[in-house]
């Protein structure tokens, strides 16, 4: 509360770690997005249609005043859901996630907290309908398990080992309470990437995230969501990108670089060859062998 009884928020920033996290491209990408509104001198729409940690997303709302008419969009049910009670319902949500870092913290052992974790993995996979204690043992779940990350097996249950983090901030309060506000301008959907064409206006700017197909055999080893994103999803998002094109508006979309494993492997170069392709250096921190992470090539490719 500043002196003047207003609440001063900070920046929101994602409430989740989620792997794929765009948080060093946002530069990069942020400068597409201000190329196209600094050249038309115009309001745009925004649709994120694979939202996941929302990285690009809070930067969006934080930076860019002309961009009023925001929709994302993810598979994941249980990551739509927690936007959606940020967005509705954060108090209690506030209220449940401060009891349990309490009871977390009390725990002295990581054996314990292992245990408690463990627990709650088990209520969460439990708990089959929408509710805030669901929302509230997710971004649990998040901070203490192995990396942060979400993955699920074939019956769509959450599988990830605890990550024996010492003191996780569990209730990020400032974070949550700006998070909040900002969604209240954002619409968010739960579905197909194919069903956002529906929120085109005129003048739209798509920002497209999907899963990234794998650069080798190896590195598939995660799941978001009951649904494979495979070789057939990038062709079918390819032809998503072509009627974002048809229909005058812009996309920016991110994926995974395949060359840098083979480069013979042209999957990207000839699917995209009719637009704009740019190699960034990334850096990969998901792996669970230290030496395996470090600076790979990603796509940036755009229409524009």
């Amino acid at each position: 509360m500043s002196s003047s009884g207003v609440i001063s928020l900070q920046n929101p920033k994602p409430f989740l770690k989620w792997v794929g996290g765009k948080t060093q491209l946002i530069s990069e990408i942020a400068q597409l997005i201000n190329k196209i509104i600094s050249e038309k001198k115009k309001k745009f729409s925004y649709i994120e249609p694979f939202v996941g940690g929302g990285a690009i997303l809070f930067h969006i709302l934080n930076q860019f005043d002309k961009i009023d008419n925001i929709v994302i969009n993810d598979i994941n049910y249980n990551l739509v859901n927690a936007y959606r009670e940020i967005q509705t319902n954060y108090l209690e949500l506030i209220d449940l996630l401060l009891d349990i870092e309490t009871q977390y913290y009390l725990l002295n052992t990581v054996e314990e907290k292992q245990k408690f974790y463990l627990a709650k993995r088990e209520v969460f996979n439990s708990i089959n309908n929408y509710s805030t204690e669901k929302v509230a043992l997710l971004l649990l779940l998040n901070k203490t398990c192995f990396n942060g990350l979400y993955r699920v097996n074939k019956k769509g249950k959450f599988n990830v080992p605890f990550g024996k983090y010492k003191k996780p901030n569990i209730c990020d309060k400032d974070n949550l309470i700006s998070v909040h506000h900002y969604l209240q301008k954002v619409k968010i959907l739960n579905g197909d990437f194919q069903e956002t064409l529906n929120y085109i206006n005129k003048d739209t700017i798509f920002y497209l995230d999907p899963p990234y197909k794998p650069i080798k055999l190896t590195s598939s080893f995660t799941s978001y969501s009951e649904h494979n994103f495979d070789d057939q999803e990038q062709i079918r998002l390819k032809e998503f990108c072509d009627e974002i094109h048809r229909q005058g508006n812009y996309f920016i979309l991110s994926n995974s670089d395949v060359k840098n494993y083979d480069s013979s492997n042209n999957f990207f170069d000839e699917l995209y060859k009719q637009y704009n392709i740019k190699r960034v250096k990334a850096r990969r921190n998901i792996n669970s062998k230290g030496d395996k992470r470090g600076e790979i090539f990603e796509l940036l490719i755009t229409n524009f």
